[in-house]
């Protein structure tokens, strides 16, 4: 399926509904396995937070009041973190769209739409005066203290220098 030419960054992507009347079939044990997928409180995430923690780095979690609810808030550096899946939110998107077997009708505009709303939160959250931070997964999984390390020398930096707020 080759990519839509989205003219107006604007536009929101249509995502069909996940129904047989759709055309749509999955089988009962991938309904089971995508029905334990969590939004909130993944792996990643709550490692992330307890290496945080542990660094003595005081935050918010899940704060519905901002744009796209940020996974970490640290609200005195104005600093909004979100720890993305690596499929939900497209990472390596133009290789991975191509090896999609099954549903891709569907999974191409939802992983889409899941991008572009991203890139909206994002910027909604800057014209706000927040910092976006954003780690896939298998970074946290991966080199855990690495992202430590960039909150801790985003929150240094922010102490001897002033942040500009948005307006």
């Amino acid at each position: 399926m080759a990519s839509k030419p989205y003219k107006d960054p604007y536009e929101i992507i249509k995502v069909p509904r996940f129904e047989e009347a759709e055309g749509f079939y999955t089988s009962p044990k991938r309904s089971r396995n995508m029905s334990r997928i969590r939004s909130k409180n993944s792996k990643p995430e709550l490692l992330f937070r307890r290496a945080l923690w542990a660094a003595n780095i005081r935050f918010r979690k899940h704060v519905k009041t901002l744009p796209g609810t940020p996974d970490v808030v640290i609200k005195k550096y104005r600093l909004a973190i979100f720890v993305d899946g690596s499929f939900w939110h497209g990472y390596q998107w133009e290789q991975r769209r191509e090896k999609l077997k099954s549903n891709r009708a569907f999974w191409i505009p939802k992983i889409e739409r899941n991008m572009q709303r991203d890139a909206i939160n994002r910027q909604n959250l800057e014209s706000k005066g927040f910092t976006v931070m954003r780690f896939w997964d298998h970074e946290v999984l991966q080199n855990l203290q690495a992202c430590v390390n960039q909150v801790k020398l985003y929150i240094e930096t922010a102490k001897v220098v002033k942040i500009p707020w948005g307006e």
